[in-house]
């Protein structure tokens, strides 16, 4: 009798799952906000950490905020020396935010930590904006205005700038924008942090919530109660900082900039550049648009002390000081072009559907003589030679060592020694002076640091790449 053949089932393999088409343009429409955040993070990168391997440090700012963040990483009292051996940064500026990139820092102690976090935030931003846009919009144009904003110059020139503490403004500004019209209340809490990023930004809070006011008005009397209290606390908490917080901390008991409006001369000094100023915030980011939307408003407070100040560098459109305002801009025009599609005129009717495309072009065209040009180019990606000279040279100076320099050197320095402004040791006699002396400007080294520290003799250590490195000389016996 034969054996009974065995019967094996065959393995049943499941048929790979696909979305329908209408579920894989739903979720690719979900991620596109966020893969055009990814590649802004990484535009932003690029130049903010090229312009760092270049030794091309506009300002001491990346200094100051390193010492800041370092002192929080080893649970220390906010010092800056920079501004003065032993000076709080709360007496300057109110920015405790910045507390939030101890973590990072502790474990990559470098500038650069601060420079990839600030391109992070920013491009953060770009997720609200382009989500908004897209679901009044729809996609093409959520994404148009989305990469206009990522592009935008105000973001531009924050990126380019160094680092700063609104790079912690510019998201939550965005989040509780959008937030605004569906969410008032999520917008209050998104907006309740700026007070913990500077001290003017209390009142952009009041702003926000001025604004959800009278969006509720009529419609909901509980948000318009929350709405109050909220621009109550936003004036209270400025208020309390600039009169309290700040004073208490600063060794004159005041707060400095407050010069920089009691010296101000007519609100109509430099009219022309302050025109500029919000010909290039309307027109080119918003065409114009924006002034439809009460949002707008949230700029005022930003606007406000910029250009009542006397200082000249708040007025115009280079620097960090614009960034707070894009968000506010773009928002508003989205906030805007709903509404204005329905017009009766059916030139603006076209006029607005045509506008986001413009938009993006127009920011595109902008970009050529905006920061991220760079990235078309190959310096960016290259560290110079004479740079990684320059590093050995200073390489020579001790961890925790007292180091008196000016910008060129702060950057590779600040993470770990003690590093003291150019002429500002309040008489220390630091045990090395490290000089960027490109353009000879410091004709003889040895003797500008005597003038500096006349009792205190320094040799020149070396030299190299329009660099000087000099340390003192031991004292006779010592």
């Amino acid at each position: 009798m034969p054996a009974p053949s065995l019967q094996v089932a065959r393995p049943h393999i499941p048929a790979p799952v696909t979305l329908p088409p209408g579920d894989r343009r739903r979720v690719l429409a979900r991620a596109e906000h966020w893969v055009l955040a990814g590649v802004l993070f990484a535009a932003y990168t690029v130049v903010s950490v090229g312009r760092h391997r270049h030794m091309a440090g506009l300002s001491w700012d990346l200094g100051i905020f390193e010492q800041v963040v370092r002192a929080y990483a080893q649970l220390r009292t906010p010092v800056a020396d920079l501004k003065g051996p032993g000076f709080i940064i709360l007496g300057d500026h109110f920015s405790p935010v910045t507390a939030l990139l101890a973590p990072p820092y502790r474990l990559f102690p470098s500038p650069v930590t601060l420079l990839v976090a600030q391109a992070a935030l920013f491009a953060l931003s770009a997720v609200p904006v382009t989500r908004a846009a897209a679901r009044l919009l729809g996609r093409r144009g959520g994404l148009a205005l989305g990469l206009a904003y990522g592009l935008s110059w105000g973001i531009q020139r924050a990126v380019d700038f160094d680092f700063h503490e609104i790079c912690f403004a510019v998201p939550l500004i965005a989040f509780s924008l959008e937030a605004l019209a569906r969410r008032p209340r999520a917008a209050l809490w998104w907006a309740l942090p700026l007070v913990l990023v500077k001290e003017d930004l209390g009142l952009t809070l009041a702003a926000i919530a001025l604004v959800i006011a009278w969006r509720a008005c009529g419609s909901s009397p509980r948000t318009v109660r929350y709405a109050l209290g909220v621009a109550v606390f936003g004036v209270a908490a400025a208020v309390l900082v600039l009169t309290v917080i700040i004073p208490s901390f600063n060794t004159a008991g005041g707060y400095d900039d407050w010069t920089k409006v009691s010296d101000a001369g007519s609100p109509f000094d430099g009219l022309a550049t302050k025109l500029r100023t919000l010909a290039w915030l309307l027109v080119p980011t918003t065409g114009l648009l924006a002034l439809r939307s009460p949002l707008v408003l949230v700029a005022l407070p930003t606007l406000g002390w910029r250009f009542l100040s006397g200082d000249e560098h708040y007025w115009g459109t280079d620097w960090h000081y614009s960034a707070v305002l894009m968000p506010v801009a773009f928002l508003a025009l989205t906030d805007a072009l709903p509404a204005v599609r329905h017009s009766t005129h059916a030139w603006l009717c076209s006029y607005t559907v045509q506008l986001p495309v413009a938009i993006a072009a127009a920011a595109l065209a902008l970009t050529t003589s905006l920061p991220l040009a760079q990235l078309t180019g190959t310096e960016v990606y290259r560290k110079p030679a004479a740079v990684s000279g320059v590093e050995r040279l200073l390489a020579r100076i001790p961890d925790d060592a007292t180091v008196e320099a000016n910008i060129g050197p702060i950057s590779r320095l600040a993470s770990r020694c003690r590093v003291f402004w150019l002429g500002d040791t309040q008489g220390a006699a630091p045990e090395y002076i490290a000089l960027e002396n490109i353009g000879d400007r410091y004709r003889d080294p040895v003797g500008y640091a005597r003038q500096l520290h006349p009792f205190a003799e320094y040799d020149i250590a070396g030299e190299t790449g329009g660099y000087v490195l000099l340390q003192r000389r031991a004292a006779a016996g010592g």
